[in-house]
């Protein structure tokens, strides 16, 4: 039996799509109230709960080999209490759940944006890279993937948790309900920029490449104790991925620019105006989103290519096809 976590998210759903194909039981957890329709399409079974939940946590890791821990708290923006809770003592409940129904592999999603907000143009880092880099006190996300991992790889070294990390990047794909609509609205109404000379390589998935190379790890041998950075498909820079989309929505290229340390210090005023006045939702843009699009930086997948043998599956010019077409059918563009 394989348990996964976040199965109503995008990585998440993909990930019991590829093992219910392949054969294998599936049991997500799901929180009450979330949309499960498209579990109920593949004949998953659902075990109540929540991650924050250690009562219903041991429950559904009843009889579970493996592990896929995908759910988090998504987002640049929110009371840090929320990433504490979801992201890194949900985190710990699913740990020790594990630990105490002798699971085989436990697979933890991590990001790469647990080696922190670094950059520089020509740099490359790879899993042996230090995490927690250069963080701002507003960097929540990045804050609660750091400490979650150190809870993941704690259990671990105390040879407690079968341990497999992997660190996605920015990830697309079919049930993308967040970047992919955003874009395609942006770019209709003319309103995307380029940061920088949009020149950049992206470090950007397909979110069923990610969860074949998380499947593909989660039963590898050779992966325990292993971190895996697993956050692109090959070569993509920020304008190849904005035009992309553009012509699969019969739009003009995107071309007009704005600097990057202009949007850098834009959305830094623009993060210090939500916090003074406790803004719940997120300001236009935070110093995050500039960072993920922007950055020179590129996080290599050398790694798990090398030691797992993974070869992505589908490419960009597929994927971006595949994104486009299902966020134009399911969501207001």
């Amino acid at each position: 039996m394989n348990l996964v976590t976040g199965g109503t998210g995008l990585l998440g759903s993909h990930i019991v799509e590829k093992l219910c194909q392949s054969g294998q039981k599936v049991r997500a957890l799901v929180r009450r109230g979330s949309d499960a329709s498209f579990l109920d399409s593949l004949g998953v079974e659902k075990a109540y709960g929540d991650v924050t939940d250690a009562a219903s946590v041991l429950a559904a890791m009843r009889g579970v080999r493996v592990v896929y821990h995908a759910a988090a708290r998504v987002g640049d923006w929110g009371p840090w209490q929320e990433f504490e809770d979801i992201t890194i003592r949900g985190t710990g409940n699913m740990v020790q759940a594990a630990i105490e129904a002798k699971v085989q592999r436990f697979l933890h999603i991590s990001s790469i944006s647990a080696y922190g907000h670094v950059d520089g143009a020509g740099l490359v880092l790879d899993e042996t890279a230090p995490l927690g880099v250069n963080l701002s006190r507003w960097s929540y996300y990045s804050r609660a993937k750091v400490a979650a991992e150190q809870v993941v790889w704690t259990a671990h070294k105390r040879g407690l948790l079968p341990l497999t990390v992997i660190r996605p990047s920015w990830l697309y794909g079919e049930r993308d309900r967040a970047s992919m609509p955003r874009l395609i609205r942006a770019i209709r109404r003319r309103k995307t920029r380029l940061l920088g000379d949009g020149a950049n390589r992206l470090n950007l998935t397909y979110a069923g490449n990610e969860a074949d190379g998380c499947i593909l790890a989660a039963n590898a041998p050779k992966a325990v104790g292993q971190a895996y950075n697993l956050c692109n498909d090959g070569q993509i820079t920020q304008a190849q991925y904005f035009n992309r989309i553009a012509q699969e929505i019969s739009c003009p290229p995107v071309t007009r620019t704005v600097p990057y340390k202009l949007a850098h210090r834009a959305a830094f005023m623009m993060e210090c105006m939500g916090h003074l006045f406790g803004r719940k939702t997120p300001p236009l843009v935070t110093r995050y989103s500039v960072w993920l699009i922007g950055r020179q930086v590129f996080f290599s997948t050398d790694k798990i290519r090398r030691e797992l043998g993974y070869v992505p599956a589908v490419g960009y010019d597929e994927g971006i096809r595949r994104s486009v077409a299902w966020a134009l059918a399911n969501s207001q563009c």
